[in-house]
């Protein structure tokens, strides 16, 4: 018996960027995916979870189709097929997943259960795992057998995330470097809305196609153009559709400020990454539109609260969580005080998490 972790992630700015080439900051979080693998004999894979009813029991060499009916187990599943398909002898064995990773909250929970599935599968017979094909390989899971066109952001923090630092990672040419996360008198809260998201039945996709289209419209007159992060401002003239020209105001905006901010934290400039978080959310409410009521109360009220230095939307929008830079002094007032208004606009009541930047997937003691 095996025990293994793979963190949730927060992205501390650069939302939607993923997928157009960009630059993203985001941070393994303390929280996460604790998997139990115990090998067994004959054929089969056997998946259970500690907060699911539902298990699943599969044969090795079986054809695994993504259904809706199989709930949670769709993203280890994924894994399996995929592994499979590219002719990796899997184990027969039973993996226990518990998780203290409030799931649909933008934390990327299916993230973290596809890497901490690929990861302990592939250590009963791989010495050295290279973790940036490991990230590729969940993005790709994630793309084709569940059917959401994320960017590598997740998958690639999930794996590669280090205690107490952030990634600066170019999604275009994956390369990374960490950028220092140190908080000193502040804490980073994260808020979870507690209102469900689900990015297979959001508009996640639907923004991914305008990002595109975008694109295509500038390939038109900057041929050598490869992501839409590549143009500037003044390439908005190039569109006269005025929703399209908020989407890609958003996305050469929020990439200016992931420069910005990594620029200012490795000085540990917080009043000013307080300033880029609090303009990336008003960004993302109205030029990219993926907030909406209840992330907007969770994200505007907190920064008009004493002692918070920023507060917006992290992950892919649509509800979720929001994070929120406050000073550790303050923090038991700023919880009330943000519980209470959220519940008096919202009739739902939040929950406030701590957190830490942590280290990416990894084989427990």
């Amino acid at each position: 018996m095996k025990k293994y972790f793979a963190p949730g992630r927060i992205n501390l700015i650069g939302e939607h960027l993923d997928y157009n080439g960009g630059l993203v900051l985001p941070a393994a979080i303390t929280l996460g995916i604790t998997a139990t693998y115990t090998p067994r004999s004959g054929n089969n894979i056997l998946l259970r979870s500690s907060t699911h009813t539902l298990a699943k029991e599969i044969a090795l060499g079986d054809e695994i189709l993504f259904d809706l009916k199989n709930e949670w187990t769709n993203y280890p599943l994924g894994v399996i097929a995929q592994l499979q398909k590219e002719n990796f002898q899997l184990p027969a064995c039973e993996i226990i997943f518990e998780s203290n990773l409030p799931e649909g909250a933008g934390l990327s929970s299916s993230a973290a259960i596809e890497v901490l599935t690929a990861f302990i599968l592939l250590s009963q017979t791989e010495k050295n795992i290279d973790k940036v094909w490991l990230a590729n390989f969940c993005k790709q899971v994630e793309n084709e057998f569940i059917g959401v066109q994320c960017g590598i952001m997740d998958q690639y923090a999930v794996t590669l995330g280090k205690k107490e630092n952030a990634l600066l990672l170019d999604c275009a040419k994956l390369q990374h470097r960490y950028i220092p996360f140190e908080l000193g008198e502040y804490r980073l809260l994260i808020l979870n809305s507690n209102k469900p998201r689900s990015l297979i039945t959001s508009k996640y996709n639907e923004r991914k196609s305008e990002c595109e289209l975008a694109l295509k419209k500038f390939k038109t007159v900057h041929h050598q153009l490869q992501h839409l992060c590549e143009a500037d401002m003044s390439s908005l003239n190039l569109i006269s559709d005025e929703k399209l020209k908020r989407r890609v105001r958003h996305v050469i905006s929020e990439n200016l400020r992931v420069k910005e901010a990594a620029k200012v934290l490795q000085h540990n400039d917080l009043s000013t990454f307080g300033r880029l978080m609090n303009a990336s959310h008003a960004s993302l409410k109205n030029d990219y539109e993926v907030t909406g009521a209840e992330m907007d109360t969770l994200a505007e009220e907190a920064q008009k609260i004493k002692g918070c230095l920023g507060a917006r939307i992290t992950g892919g929008g649509f509800g979720g969580c929001a994070i929120a830079l406050v000073h550790q002094q303050m923090t038991d007032e700023f919880v009330e005080k943000i519980a209470e208004k959220y519940f008096s606009v919202t009739g739902i009541n939040c929950s406030v998490y701590t957190c830490n930047a942590g280290e990416g997937v990894y084989q427990m003691a």
